[in-house]
């Protein structure tokens, strides 16, 4: 892999004191500390550029999508140069069984335009559980059992990653799971329903990082408990960790 330096002109001291703390802190820090660095401009550009690169042999983690997200809204051209060239397509393996392109779904996530790639995803998943799907728009709980864990990864990941790790349907398992699988609590504590209110569709849903945990994607919540049960359960889930 080329080298990415860029650095020219000798690191400020405070940043090149933020430089250091932040390649020894803990990931809560390393979120914290990130808006710092960036706000330094282009030093701090170049610093989380090296910071990635050394990054990239490595499994994706939170801190590491945050600081490809933070170079990715960067309006310094060495930022987008960088990312162009080396991870043109992100760092998320877009992986799929069926060959289905999720090209699209990574750069509106890289965006954060969320209502968009919620659509989108659910757009996917009708893809993948075949042409009736695609022709009504959306899937019978029925069809979610022959989704390919594959492709589900590869989505659950791209939300994992655009999100610092608060959305993803198996972020959505967990907190299921966590709460001995009550539907009433979870509709609760991810925002689809307020008391004995569901949230209304989209005014009412939060499209950005503001959101609760676990409150995107959507999972076709429209559609009732059926197709999000059946989703979460999918064994596709039963292998992460393998």
């Amino acid at each position: 892999m080329p080298d990415s330096s860029t650095t020219s002109q000798p690191i400020p001291s405070d940043v090149a004191e933020l430089q250091d703390k932040f390649t020894t802190s803990t990931t809560k820090n390393q979120l914290q500390m990130l808006p710092q660095i960036v706000a330094t401009g282009l030093p701090g550009v170049e610093i989380l550029i090296k910071w990635l690169h050394q990054q990239l042999e490595n499994k994706p983690t939170i801190i590491t999508g945050a600081v490809y997200q933070a170079l990715y809204k960067s309006e310094f051209a060495t930022a987008r140069d960088y990312l162009d060239r080396e991870l043109p397509t992100g760092i998320i393996p877009l992986q799929s069984s069926l060959g289905i392109d999720y090209k699209n779904l990574q750069k509106l996530l890289a965006k954060q335009e969320f209502q968009a790639a919620d659509k989108l995803t659910t757009e996917k998943l009708c893809e993948l559980a075949g042409a009736g799907a695609v022709g009504r728009k959306w899937i019978y709980f029925t069809e979610v059992e022959q989704l390919p864990s594959i492709d589900l990864h590869t989505i659950d990941a791209l939300w994992l990653f655009h999100s610092e790790g608060k959305f993803g349907f198996s972020i959505q398992r967990e907190m299921w799971l966590g709460m001995s699988k009550s539907w009433d609590k979870l509709w609760v504590k991810i925002g689809w329903k307020n008391a004995n209110n569901w949230t209304r569709y989209p005014g009412s849903f939060t499209w950005d990082l503001t959101a609760p945990r676990g409150h995107l994607p959507l999972s076709n919540q429209l559609r009732g408990v059926r197709v999000i049960a059946a989703l979460l359960s999918h064994p596709a889930w039963d292998k992460i960790g393998e």
